[in-house]
């Protein structure tokens, strides 16, 4: 790996499920190692409760108010909280609020960004996702939305 500075307005970003995801860092800046990026959600946005088979995620929430899904309790969250989701485990965040959430996610190892950029071009499409696409996208990279 080689130290990676990337000034602000050199990010992809990509908007799905009604979000958008700005990566900061990708697997081409850490060598695979993990993503990171700002995800920012509008008020009672968030995506369904799924889990990661590969990745760890972290979450800073920066601005708003986030909800999180942790062993199937909801629990408020405000700027400066820190959460953490090992793979394996089932977890969501929302919106509660009436501004956008703004949060810091980090997944390792990387290859989020490669996800999110494929649901963002099906969502992009005219009439919207096909659902199933977006369910096949997800378990090619080891995602799987399930019941909370």
């Amino acid at each position: 790996m080689i130290p990676a500075l990337i000034p602000p307005g050199q990010n992809k970003s990509h908007t799905a499920f009604g979000d958008q995801a700005t990566f900061l860092l990708t697997g081409e800046h850490t060598g695979g190692a993990y993503t990171m990026f700002e995800y920012v959600t509008a008020p009672g946005g968030g995506p369904p409760p799924h889990r990661h088979d590969a990745e760890d995620e972290w979450f800073l929430v920066l601005e708003g108010q986030a909800e999180f899904l942790v062993d199937g309790v909801w629990t408020s969250a405000g700027p400066g909280t820190a959460a953490f989701m090992p793979r394996g485990s089932v977890h969501s965040f929302r919106n509660p609020g009436d501004i956008p959430l703004k949060l810091l996610i980090h997944t390792a190892p990387a290859g989020f960004e490669i996800f999110f950029a494929k649901c963002a071009d099906e969502f992009a499409k005219e009439g919207g996702p096909e659902m199933e696409k977006i369910f096949a996208i997800a378990a090619e990279h080891g995602i799987a939305f399930v019941a909370p």
